[in-house]
């Protein structure tokens, strides 16, 4: 919760100009002193804007059913291969549903843009003056060992990301000065800036890890403190938080790691001690008793595993496959069903990522060309039956989105920049190139044949050369076969401008490894959205982020103007401010076609076999992963489904 002070406005009367003044320095004195010696107040909720919707006290969230049956197990698939089971480092491929073993400060309503809950704390409380945050943890809060979470637990927790883990994480908490123990339960985090308005909220999201799980034995503080008693947890060798990892961790989730073998399967199982189960966070979530993902190298051999009743729920994100391939008997017979979700949430930028590393893409006209290559509208018709949409921003299907030209609350933010930014920022609206669908390309192909002869290229023999005569050449690295046949047709359009350009599809441990090391030309990657973009946007845009590797500033960008949007976004001290960064910031990231913007679509596409129960409807603001999140098994269904297959 964050409190702001109205401004004070003094009535003045006629002719009485220093008592009005007076009157109004006596009031803003008042003003002030309220604000620094008034007490920090204890909530259950906060809100990054605005008041959280629900109340102190609050049974469950809306879009739950408290009384969802626990039991069953929910069966998944998985693309791909893991190695570890820690998700929280940069090496290694994370086992999908690893997060579930593990429990944050606060929880996110999905019907909220941005607002948390107790889980691990039962309060928060922040600063008059926004200097720190401090988390009132549960006395009740405990590891799936017995131990209680302790404020140990979370500063190591905190200290570890920020020193061990994926390096998002030491851009995530720049600003956060120190944790420190202010009592048996209480943790208090100081930040080094004020106006970053989004680090209490950000501090809510930590993760928390059981220290002694990690570092060996320590000494923890037990509820027999009071008496001077202590409880020295069993004595272990210290792992290292960074390195890969196949052994469960202990953590304070609804889940544990039950079984698993290397890159094939892994099962987690409900936690029957759970001590957070009756939260209200938790109330009609985390229902079945077991979750396994299954994985599956092809996306078509995971379609067809699916049919088989391998699996019980597919997200699709192939066009081809749910226009064509969802025929079979199963749904025939309504044994599976289809649905198509809308949600509310930004489409993020899906792309071809121009690696600006590479001398090839520094000329903004050049980046330009290679977005004129790319016949979407061709594409869209033939591989995805016009489902999809041509993104045009990085913050599409939302408020965020700039549309139109910059209102006169963008021009204040970009005005001071006008000498750095391409003209178009001020003087048109930002559209992609499009095409009549027939395959012929050719005057968005003459346009960007302009453009590479401007920016010194020149076409020899067919062949696109610098002045040194060095041929146009780049490489495009992928790790999912379904995107080649929309690469293969663009290609095909790049060798037509002279430029010869190379598709590699790798597996998907060396595709991420090459991606942390920026050691690729061209990918094809999803820089994803929520609709309230804060510190994680340094992680993608910032210029202090692309020599580090495994940051997701995949692009490389260095580039001051964004560096100063990133700055007046993350200090927003108002929605409305927030949306108005957001619009430059994307006009700016637009205009400097930095990527060749893909589609998107603004629903889920799911399917799954008819043996579960599931509130109504879908929370506006939920993510894909979280569809199943309120799920449960449902006997009547499943024994029908049994008898169906039984009499094939």
């Amino acid at each position: 919760m964050i409190f702001r002070l109205a401004p004070t406005r003094e009535p003045r009367g006629r002719g009485d100009d220093a008592s009005g003044k007076c009157s109004t320095f006596i009031a803003l004195t008042i003003a002030f002193l309220f604000c620094w010696f008034s007490p920090a107040l204890a909530a259950n909720g906060i809100a990054l804007h605005g008041d959280p919707k629900y109340p102190d006290g609050f049974a469950h969230f809306d879009y739950v059913n408290p009384d969802a049956p626990k039991g069953g197990t929910l069966h998944l698939s998985a693309l791909g291969t893991f190695d570890t089971i820690n998700p929280y480092t940069l090496k290694g491929m994370a086992a999908d549903g690893a997060g579930a073993v593990f429990e944050t400060l606060m929880a996110g309503a999905l019907d909220e843009p941005f607002t948390q809950y107790g889980w691990l704390a039962e309060s928060v409380t922040v600063a008059p003056d926004k200097t720190w945050v401090a988390y009132k943890l549960r006395p009740e809060a405990r590891f799936s060992d017995g131990h209680p979470v302790t404020p140990d637990d979370v500063i190591f927790s905190f200290e570890t990301l920020r020193a061990k883990g994926h390096p998002f994480y030491r851009s995530y908490y720049t600003d956060v000065v120190k944790a420190e123990k202010n009592g048996p339960h209480d943790v208090r985090f100081t930040f080094r800036d004020a106006t970053n308005t989004e680090l209490p909220l950000i501090m809510g999201q930590l993760p928390v890890f059981e220290k002694s799980d990690w570092v060996g034995a320590v000494a923890v503080a037990t509820g027999a403190q009071a008496a001077g008693a202590e409880q020295s947890r069993p004595n272990k060798e210290s792992k290292d938080f960074a390195a890969t990892t196949l052994t469960p961790i202990i953590g304070s989730g609804p889940y544990k790691v039950e079984s698993m073998v290397q890159g094939r399967t892994i099962t987690f199982v409900r936690d029957k001690n759970w001590w957070g189960a009756k939260l209200p966070v938790n109330v009609g979530r985390y229902n079945f008793d077991r979750v396994t993902y299954d994985y599956y190298r092809d996306a078509t051999v995971a379609l067809e595993a699916f049919f088989a009743g391998r699996y019980d729920y597919r997200f699709e994100n192939i066009a081809k496959h749910w226009a064509l391939d969802y025929n079979t008997p199963a749904i025939q017979q309504g044994l599976i069903k289809r649905q198509e979700l809308k949600n509310e949430l930004p489409a993020g930028m899906q792309a071809f990522v121009l690696n600006m590393r590479r001398p090839l893409f520094q000329d903004v006209r050049v980046r330009e060309a290679l977005d004129d290559a790319f016949d979407f509208e061709w594409a869209n018709k033939n591989f995805a039956y016009g489902s999809y949409t041509r993104t045009q921003s990085y913050f599409d299907n939302s408020e965020l989105a700039a549309t139109g030209l910059p209102s006169p609350a963008e021009l204040k933010l970009l005005e001071p920049y006008r000498a750095q930014l391409p003209p178009e920022v001020f003087t048109q609206e930002y559209k992609e190139p499009t095409t009549d669908g027939s395959g012929n390309n050719r005057d968005n192909l003459r346009k960007a044949a302009a453009l590479l002869k401007d920016a010194g290229w020149e076409l020899k023999n067919g062949i696109l050369t610098d002045k040194q005569g060095k041929p146009f050449t780049f490489e495009i690295i992928i790790d999912e076969p379904m995107f080649e046949r929309w690469i293969e047709p663009y290609l095909r359009n790049l060798e037509r401008l002279g430029i010869h350009a190379t598709l590699r599809t790798v597996d998907s441990s060396q595709y991420q490894n090459r991606l942390d090391d920026f050691d690729f030309d061209i990918t094809i990657s999803v820089f994803q959205q929520s609709l309230s973009p804060g510190n994680e946007q340094f992680d993608y845009w910032a210029s202090s982020k692309a020599d580090i590797k495994g940051s997701r500033n995949l692009i490389g960008i260095k580039n001051p103007v964004v560096d100063a949007l990133l700055d007046r976004l993350v200090h927003a001290d108002s929605r409305e401010d927030l949306v108005t960064a957001c619009r430059a910031l994307d006009r700016v990231l637009l205009w400097n076609h930095y990527v060749v913007p893909q589609w998107h679509i603004g629903t889920y596409r799911i399917a799954y076999w008819d043996k579960f129960g599931m509130p109504p409807g879908l929370p506006k603001y939920a993510p894909q992963g979280a569809i199943t999140d309120a799920w449960w098994a449902d006997a009547a269904k499943a024994d029908k489904i049994g008898a169906a297959q039984n009499r094939k």
